[in-house]
């Protein structure tokens, strides 16, 4: 450790990482690795760059949507459809640990860039690929974007008022989705090289992602062969465990098992016949039935405000909490104070802003944001001239558009 402590030390600070993804699924995945030292190297197209960095909100002209995405990485142009960008990207390629793209199947292959070829030069790296619908299956080939895989993952099936439209989650869940099991899979294939000496493929797909997230609706389906419904704030294994109208807005309250449910009548509502009531007796029936046992539950909680009622049962140890916006989250002493999952940076253009934090904490190597997205080839010249290259062949390389 050469005198290091252990908080001096990141966990993935030994990884380097070429990120060739764009949008948020795989961008998302590289920050994350980043966030805990690892080297990620953003690689973009010359000109252009992640098509993110044409989605708003901007702040002096530059994306803030991509800076949030990007955080903890370095940044170079490369137009990999040339033969000298392809020689720059290889020499890169040698002395990489993991490589992340989201290219459509076959793209990588195209470029003759792809798997073999780059596991042939370094079979060490570990190639996360991340798609739509993965790279093999009758569905391969389709382009995929979030709305995509809610939609043909079943999310928007379930989400929604009751009787109303199927609704897409009000975040790219399934991006987000996709990039969090990209990066298990990284840490996977990381391991197993430590027992193997080599690398691997990780072939993740947006739509599976968000199959695997539904979890109990397909064990009702196969139990009853009934397709799950749409019942707004309401969960379909338990109740109650749903939103209730207060004085003053929505409060949620949560009662998991039937011990906390019976403390919940008779200790908050002081309806201990409740307890007993045969349409209630039961998780199953309590669901069953959660629509006359909601309108019982809000005749009460409509008398007191949503911190009354929380204040209430937190009181009893019973699960509640208001229903925050999204301000209220950014002014929350606990989210944004305690738990620090909105950073600040410098960044060279938009000057200081706030980034999400990482919801994972290790304890004695927590993440850290060492410095912001990169503009557009920020890198070029110090990635560059690391490799050998002299600040003439730079220049040539920008005349030619090859960066």
């Amino acid at each position: 450790m050469s005198g290091e402590t252990i908080q001096d030390i990141q966990a993935l600070q030994d990884l380097k990482v070429l990120d060739l993804t764009r949008v948020v699924a795989g961008p998302y995945a590289g920050s994350i690795l980043g966030d805990f030292g690892a080297s990620v190297l953003k690689i973009e197209v010359p000109g252009r760059g992640d098509d993110a960095r044409g989605y708003g909100p901007y702040e002096n002209g530059e994306s803030m949507y991509y800076a949030n995405l990007n955080r903890n990485k370095k940044g170079i142009t490369l137009n990999l459809k040339m033969d000298a960008g392809k020689e720059i990207f290889l020499k890169l390629v040698r002395d990489a640990d993991v490589l992340l793209e989201n290219y459509r199947p076959g793209v990588m292959d195209k470029l003759g860039l792809g798997y073999e070829v780059l596991h042939d030069i370094n079979p060490r790296l570990i190639y996360g690929a991340l798609s739509g619908f993965g790279s093999y299956g009758p569905y391969s080939q389709r382009p995929g974007y979030d709305i995509v895989s809610q939609g043909m993952g079943g999310l928007m099936s379930i989400t929604g008022a009751e009787g109303g439209e199927p609704t897409r989650s009000g975040n790219a869940m399934g991006d987000i989705l996709g990039g969090m099991n990209l990066v298990i899979g990284v840490l996977l294939a990381v391991h197993a090289r430590d027992l193997t000496g080599v690398g691997q493929r990780i072939d993740v797909s947006l739509v599976d992602s968000v199959v695997a997230s539904l979890e109990n609706a397909y064990v009702r389906y196969f139990k009853s062969r009934q397709i799950p419904e749409r019942t707004g704030n309401a969960y379909a294994s338990i109740a109650p465990y749903d939103t209730y109208m207060a004085k003053d807005g929505r409060v949620i309250l949560a009662c998991g098992n039937q011990k906390l449910y019976e403390k919940f009548c008779t200790e908050v509502l002081d309806m201990p016949w409740m307890i007993t009531d045969e349409r209630f007796l039961t998780v199953p029936l309590r669901v069953r039935n959660n629509k006359i046992q909601k309108a019982y539950i809000e005749e009460w909680s409509k008398q007191y405000t949503v911190d009354e009622i929380v204040e209430k049962m937190l009181g009893k140890g019973i699960p509640a909490a208001p229903l925050y916006d999204v301000k209220q989250i950014t002014e929350d002493a606990h989210i944004a104070g305690a738990r620090e999952m909105f950073i600040e940076v410098d960044h060279p253009v938009i000057g200081r802003s706030k980034v999400n934090g990482n919801p994972v904490k290790l304890m004695d190597m927590m993440p850290r944001v060492n410095y912001p997205a990169p503009t557009l080839g920020q890198h070029n010249e110090e990635v560059l001239e690391a490799l050998g290259y002299t600040k003439q062949q730079i220049e040539a390389l920008r005349a030619e558009k090859i960066i």
